[in-house]
């Protein structure tokens, strides 16, 4: 499947079969931070429980066409309740306060009405709000797992500190569903290959050797048998016959320190490539297909398609949708 279908994301999703995509990755318009311009777009509703509701809807029908071993990745950030100060911008009826980074909107000069005792300066709680409500439709919450930004947007804001991460929410349609972690382990740290386990040598000259115990870390290996290390102790896969870890390599942990990237597309939301990667080898088999109804410019295609998948994309703004045809006949021409 190689589709770009331009459209409501809700709409443009029921006309896709049953059970026929491997994994969804996607981030949708962010709560009352941006207007796209364009009549049907979801994100600028009056109410928080009202933009929930419509993404419940939306990831509802995700969920039908999800193969039943799928998963859902979802990237999603938070956003503040306006404080009623500062400059205001006027847009057609609607005027527009930037707090900062995570601005709140004002509909007909009137701050929206966010959720049951939010204050002005609250923080929402977007994310989790989202995520629990998608529990509560039948998804399988799995974790939550933080996107680390290195090169963060700096933020005029003096009473809090600098926001620098997301949430990018892991669910399943199933209980059991296809998690491939061998394909996105990472490097050990305190690990180098170059140093066999047991040479003689000072600790600090012997880098090879994995640096303190399990008692160095609360909790330490007592509930992991040991794995947490990634050492000589077998993983469950392992425990059945298969082959046993590389040395220096562990499984990928819930913190994915990943910058974020510019476009030279007029698009203002670019997906970093290095964040879709592990989503798509952990998510899908080669020559699956990885589904993102809220397309944006495409990235979750592109990198689907040089990872050996096919994709789905839906996108409401017919702008944004050519930027998603101009680039995957790039990626097409790049081959």
């Amino acid at each position: 499947m190689k589709k770009i279908l331009q459209g409501d994301a809700l709409a443009e999703l029921k006309k896709l079969p049953s059970d026929s995509v491997d994994c969804c990755i996607t981030s949708p318009p962010y709560y009352q931070l941006r207007d796209y311009g364009v009549a049907g777009q979801i994100g600028l509703e009056a109410t928080v429980g009202e933009y929930i509701e419509k993404l419940v809807e939306v990831f509802r029908e995700v969920r039908r066409v999800l193969k039943p071993d799928g998963t859902l990745w979802v990237n999603i950030a938070d956003s503040y309740a306006g404080s009623g100060k500062g400059s205001h911008e006027k847009q057609e009826t609607r005027e527009r306060h930037k707090q900062n980074t995570s601005k709140g909107w004002y509909v007909n000069g009137v701050p929206p009405t966010t959720a049951e005792n939010v204050k002005p300066k609250d923080m929402i709680g977007v994310p989790w709000l989202l995520a629990l409500a998608l529990r509560a439709d039948g998804w399988y919450l799995r974790q939550d797992i933080i996107w680390e930004k290195p090169n963060c947007m700096p933020e005029s804001v003096r009473d809090r500190c600098t926001k620098a991460h997301e949430y990018v929410f892991l669910l399943s349609k199933s209980r059991r569903y296809y998690f491939d972690g061998e394909a996105i382990k990472e490097p050990c740290v305190g690990f180098d290959k170059s140093q066999p386990r047991g040479s003689k040598g000072s600790s600090r000259e012997n880098a090879g050797r994995r640096k303190g115990n399990r008692k160095t870390f609360r909790g330490g290996g007592a509930y992991t048998r040991g794995q947490s290390f990634n050492n000589d102790a077998p993983t469950s896969a392992e425990s059945h016959g298969n082959a046993p870890n590389e040395t220096g390599l562990r499984r990928k942990r819930s913190v994915w320190h990943v910058s974020t990237t510019g476009s030279k597309e007029t698009h203002y939301a670019t997906f970093p490539t290095k964040l879709v990667e592990p989503c798509i080898l952990a998510g899908s088999r080669s020559g699956g297909v990885v589904l993102d109804p809220f397309a944006g410019s495409g990235t979750v295609g592109v990198v689907a398609k040089s990872l050996g998948r096919g994709y789905a994309l839906i996108e409401l703004k017919s702008e944004y949708a050519e930027i998603c045809r101009k680039r995957l006949n790039e990626e097409d021409g790049q081959k």
